[in-house]
């Protein structure tokens, strides 16, 4: 679909760019008076001005060559000295975690520089199927941002037996979505590695579809032994490198790292250890990029992928380096170098203007100004008005059992607990087996031990599955705590001291149609309402982000030591150690349900 930000492919326009080039004909407009940073030499020239015609570059000149060439009819920007750079392209993003359309998605992006992002809508796709991802790209078709998909490559995230999704993409399904949209652009992250390093039949035949037909394949490992069986299956980059070492075993096996940043506060932030393997073991960065992969509405406008470039600056980087590892450096890892990620003749013009902290001033979209002075403008304001709508089906995904019960019985006698342990910064977990004396109420174990209830409720209307189980070290106190972003079957995922408040949490997110709260005695005392497959709010970002600011500051009051982002890891089966689905506790290295409760001594056969 042709919008307002469009731009001509370039077998179109190659004669009237070469004849700006060449000064026989005018450019459509001119900035001037700026520093040029080249992500091709990774140098920085002074006194320069970008030429651009029909959304592309054409030519950078000497400033001023334009007022002493005698051409008429251009508009020229005076950028005052400062740093002109080319737009970032972010490799890897999950959109929905920002809970906003793709369309809202944009506001934040555009004022951070970020004009290219390659998303995994894995999410999505777990809830509403194909459907789910065609409605995305309808919306993204309609942003005022370039978009791509990594098709997303496990959905279900785990096999049928350990969790229950709303989707299911079998490697037909992938299939057709890469040859029916040519947006799709590589496989998403692959996050069954284990399967896949064990040559599970069906994971492989989903990679075949990717390499078939050339498109390269993202990757999803924990583990340093499963690098190279990842590599040899296919996978080509990943943005789980969470140390030096394990970063420089990508690397060294001919994997592409995204070093991932993010709110410091979060477990998103791996970048200031990874990128230990190019300022200490002294690895090249020709094939390293650096990412955002989540964020919220809040942290997307503080923590953007130009927030991530300044870390890599600071964590010993030369500017011009970290600069190309968020711009040139991805476009080239999806063969789209000719089309961003640098300032050279006919690339788009997606253009940011920074400061001497390389903090976003102006960004030019496809040659027209969407950011000035770190507002957004007009022409932009009128693009971000008219979203895509998603159809009624998007608002119908949340579908529950009448009646639940989300705690689990007072063991009458002394039991070993299958805990779940929280393992600072929050994305991995462990297995804990702990020892619960008999009691006279759960209140007294819950002193005892800084423990909570923690519940998964099947919402996909299939089955009415609720998976209990205990959680330590998370720090509720009182209250409850719910979220229908459970990754990423995304069930309903809900922590609490007592059935009374985690139902009323469970009836808080229905009555939203999807979304995340918290709530104490008989209160709401914040939530985000996110009806669109219980995973995208419908408003506009900055209202979006007042909403999250708000849950966050609720989230703390009551206790809760991990983010809402972390919690709604609680349910994800392909990361380490011990989860829960609408199935149970699984023991993921294994890929089996474990019992909650082990009689003293007693070891149970895991189920098959």
């Amino acid at each position: 679909m042709l919008t307002r930000f469009s731009v001509p492919p370039l077998h179109r326009v190659t004669r009237q760019l070469a004849a700006v080039a060449m000064g026989r004909l005018a450019p459509d407009q001119v900035i001037t008076g700026a520093r040029v940073l080249s992500t091709y030499t990774e140098r920085i020239h002074r006194e320069r001005e970008v030429w651009i015609k029909s959304g592309r570059i054409a030519v950078t000149h000497p400033a001023g060559t334009y007022r002493k060439s005698g051409l008429k009819g251009a508009h020229v920007y005076d950028a005052r000295g400062g740093i002109l750079a080319p737009g970032l392209v972010d490799p890897h993003v999950h959109i929905e975690s920002s809970m906003m359309t793709a369309g809202a998605f944009a506001e934040a992006a555009l004022l951070n520089g970020t004009t290219t992002v390659f998303c995994d809508s894995h999410e999505i796709g777990n809830v509403s199927d194909v459907a789910g991802i065609e409605w995305m790209l309808e919306d993204a078709r309609r942003a005022p941002l370039s978009i791509f998909l990594t098709v997303p490559s496990t959905v279900p995230a785990t096999n049928a037996r350990l969790e229950t999704a709303g989707g299911d993409l079998t490697p037909a399904k992938i299939g057709r979505i890469f040859d029916r949209w040519p947006e799709a652009a590589a496989l998403g992250e692959k996050m069954d590695y284990i399967p896949v390093a064990m040559g599970d039949a069906r994971s492989h035949a989903i990679l075949a579809e990717a390499l078939r037909r050339g498109r390269p394949v993202c990757g999803h490992i924990y583990g340093r032994e499963y690098v190279a069986a990842g590599a040899a299956s296919g996978v080509s980059d990943t943005h789980e490198a969470i140390d030096r070492e394990i970063a420089n075993d990508f690397l060294e096996n001919g994997v592409w790292v995204f070093l991932r940043g993010g709110n410091p506060q979060t477990p998103w932030h791996s970048l200031p250890q990874a990128i230990k393997a190019v300022t200490e073991l002294g690895a090249n960065p020709k094939r390293v990029c650096v990412c955002t992969d989540d964020r919220d509405a809040d942290d997307l406008f503080l923590f953007g992928l130009d927030w991530v470039v300044r870390q890599a600056v600071a964590a010993g980087l030369r500017t011009t380096t970290a600069w190309s590892m968020g711009s040139l450096h991805p476009a080239t890892r999806y063969a789209m170098d000719g089309e961003f990620g640098g300032l050279g003749p006919s690339r788009r013009a997606d253009v940011v203007l920074l400061n001497e902290a390389l903090e976003v001033q102006n960004t030019w979209f496809g040659g027209q100004l969407v950011v000035e002075r770190r507002k957004i403008t007009p022409l932009l304001e009128q693009a971000l008005e008219r979203r895509y709508r998603y159809p009624a089906a998007a608002y119908r995904t949340i579908k529950l059992p009448r009646r639940v019960t989300l705690t689990t019985p007072l063991p009458k006698m002394k039991v070993t607990a299958n805990v779940i342990r929280l393992v600072s910064p929050g994305i991995v977990t462990s297995r804990e087996r702990l020892v619960l004396p008999a009691a006279a109420s759960w209140d007294e174990h819950f002193a005892r031990k800084d423990l909570c209830f923690l519940a998964v409720v099947e919402r996909h209307g299939k089955n009415g599955n609720v998976g209990r189980g205990l959680l330590r070290d998370f720090g509720l106190k009182s209250g409850a705590v719910a979220s229908s972003v459970g990754h990423d079957a995304h069930n309903i995922v809900i922590a609490g001291t007592n059935e009374a408040e985690m139902q009323l949490a469970l009836a808080t997110v229905k009555a939203m149609r999807g979304g995340v709260c918290v709530v104490r005695g008989s209160k709401v005392l914040a939530s985000v309402p996110l009806p669109i497959a219980g995973l995208l709010s419908d408003l506009r970002a900055h209202e979006v982000a007042r909403q999250t600011t708000a849950l966050k500051r609720a989230w703390k009051r009551i206790g809760c030591k991990v983010p809402y982002m972390g919690f709604n890891l609680l349910p994800l089966s392909v990361i380490p150690e011990f989860r829960l689905t609408d199935k149970g506790l699984v023991d993921v290295g294994a890929m089996t349900i474990v019992p909650l409760f082990e009689r003293l001594g007693f070891l149970p056969r895991r189920t098959p």
